[in-house]
């Protein structure tokens, strides 16, 4: 009975974490989201359990997804809506874990590419200096492999800034 009853819970442990996504699948559907249409909507699917109470960067990144379908939606209430929403829950993840790197990232990146009669712009440079002066304490390698692409080909640095972006 007791090796049932361990299998058993073997099994939905097992299940449980299964569908929990990796920060690294996370970051590779992100990337192809602003151009995918199925990869957004994936995205934004598979980190629909998580908002800024139980895991802030997976609702940021959430968030992201959901302003990124207004660029695959044609009606223009409809792109306005998904702003909206996703604009909303990012700023909510960004006040749960104000330091967090990655959510300062993916709000720049949101601020710094949507188009200025949106007025979502207010936290630019706020965002690009803590950018900049955390960027070098960063140990996870594979956030900064991530970070560095976006922030080199960024306008919103200056060239000498960049050079001080090393991997």
């Amino acid at each position: 009975m007791k090796k049932l009853l361990f299998v058993g819970l073997l099994f939905l442990a097992q299940t449980t974490f299964a569908n929990v996504p990796t920060i690294g699948e996370i970051r590779a559907l992100y990337e192809k989201s602003v151009s995918d249409e199925a990869s957004c909507n994936k995205l934004a699917e598979i980190l629909s359990p998580y908002d800024e109470e139980n895991n802030p960067l997976y609702a940021g990144y959430r968030a992201s997804a959901i302003m990124m379908m207004a660029k695959h939606v044609f009606n223009p209430f409809s792109k306005f809506s998904y702003f909206k929403k996703g604009k909303s829950l990012l700023e909510k993840a960004i006040k749960a874990d104000e330091n967090n790197i990655e959510l300062r990232f993916l709000r720049f990146n949101a601020q710094t590419h949507s188009p200025s009669f949106l007025g979502y712009d207010d936290d630019i440079e706020n965002d690009k200096k803590f950018l900049e002066d955390s960027f070098a304490t960063i140990k996870d390698e594979q956030l900064k492999a991530f970070l560095f692409p976006y922030l080199k080909k960024s306008d919103y640095f200056a060239a000498d800034k960049k050079r001080h972006l090393q991997l």
